[in-house]
């Protein structure tokens, strides 16, 4: 028998394996995002048939949602985090457990929230054969700042990886920050000064002669990426006056604070409302830029 004709293993990963690399992931998922990212060409009621093996094996939980449709949003329990721990896809990132639905609960509204804005980035990308998969949307990412007053950490709440493939292949990377107007105008627009002391944050040099050392002269955030990535803020969660307000102070912010103002200069800066961006995608005249001219324009146009 020849190579060829022996029977091999597939390289393809079952269903059951994806939905959980999925949650784990994304923290917390509902299933009817889950049909979306991984089978969304067929019957909703079957991604029921990929999670119920998870579920009796005791590798995931679920809480059930308030509201009149009761979604379930499905969760890793201890058994489900020890099972994926060396997955070559989820490796350098710790899975989270979650102790117990009433703690899943309090967290479903911002985690839920930051997936419809994935959804809507993996819906447009499926459309206009761009590359963007479902664990290309990177939650909660961590990078030290200068520990000279302040936070002394920047913590993303997601990190996206696209590449645009027409007219010419390109790839994007951009951090992105969920507002649901649950903190001040002014909170908000300060992150803005975060992502700015981590653009020109070179950390301190270590003993001389140690590997260490020897990438001390480089910018802190070079050490992950070969360009620093766009800052997009996606706000929900009241009014479009109030949100439309919450744009301009961070435009306000981008013009008056000396260190945004040199990350503008180099970083692409912009914000679009969260139903705006699911019911147009990404690529749509949504995004005001937070610095220049404030007409809209595509997340790659900013």
């Amino acid at each position: 028998m020849t190579t060829d004709t022996m029977p091999q293993p597939s390289t393809a990963d079952s269903h059951a394996h994806r939905a959980l690399a999925l949650i784990a992931q994304h923290r917390l998922l509902t299933t009817t995002q889950i049909h979306q990212m991984l089978t969304p060409n067929t019957p909703p009621r079957k991604i029921h048939k990929e999670l119920a093996p998870l579920r009796e094996e005791g590798l995931i939980a679920h809480t059930v949602l308030g509201g009149s449709h009761r979604l379930q949003a499905h969760f890793l329990t201890p058994a489900g985090a020890q099972a994926v721990q060396d997955w070559p896809e989820l490796r350098g990132r710790s899975a989270t457990v979650i102790q117990s639905p009433a703690a899943a609960g309090l967290r479903a509204a911002h985690t839920l929230t930051g997936v419809r804005a994935h959804l809507a980035f993996l819906t447009d990308a499926r459309a206009r054969g761009d590359e963007y998969e479902p664990l290309d949307w990177v939650p909660e990412v961590t990078h030290r700042l200068p520990d000279t007053g302040g936070e002394d950490r920047l913590i993303a709440d997601a990190v996206l990886h696209y590449t645009v493939t027409q007219p010419r292949r390109r790839q994007y990377r951009a951090f992105v920050e969920i507002d649901r107007a649950t903190m001040s105008s002014e909170r908000l627009a300060r992150k803005l000064i975060s992502y700015a002391r981590f653009h020109d944050y070179t950390p301190q040099p270590a003993r001389r002669g140690t590997v260490a050392d020897q990438g001390a002269s480089m910018l802190a955030w070079q050490r992950f990426y070969p360009r620093f990535p766009r800052v997009l803020f996606v706000l929900t969660g009241a009014s479009r006056p109030t949100l439309t307000n919450r744009i301009t102070d961070l435009r306000h912010m981008a013009t008056d604070h000396d260190l945004v103002t040199r990350l503008g200069a180099s970083v692409p800066l912009g914000a679009t409302v969260l139903e705006d961006l699911e019911a147009e995608g990404p690529h749509a005249k949504i995004w005001t830029p937070l610095t220049g001219d404030p007409e809209p324009r595509g997340w790659t146009k900013l």
